[in-house]
């Protein structure tokens, strides 16, 4: 469930409120009592870093030893980018 903060425009009180999505948004300010108590646009608690994910993060057991098993190769392909070959034909003699 997630947690919104609110706020009452009347008397700048302010609280956060665990609710469910289907749970309708809060009025009635708990300090005041006056129909000014609005939801707040607040950051999101987590932030993603890195450069993501990959099969070989988490292969559990000691470095090198793992890294030997008969799967190594597609993990290691799969975690770095291909290089397309290189080009066979030749480059324009265009004199302009």
């Amino acid at each position: 469930m997630p947690i919104y903060a609110y706020r009452c425009e009347a008397c700048s009180f302010e609280k956060d409120v665990l609710q469910k999505l289907s749970d309708a948004p809060l009025t009635q300010c708990p300090s005041c009592g006056q129909s000014s108590f609005a939801k707040q646009v607040t950051a999101a608690g987590f932030q993603l870093k890195g450069s993501g994910w990959y099969v070989t993060d988490f292969r559990g057991g000691s470095g090198a030893s793992s890294a030997a098993g008969p799967t190594s190769g597609a993990s290691a392909a799969a975690a770095t980018p291909s290089t397309s070959p290189p080009s066979t034909t030749a480059p324009s003699t265009d004199a302009s």
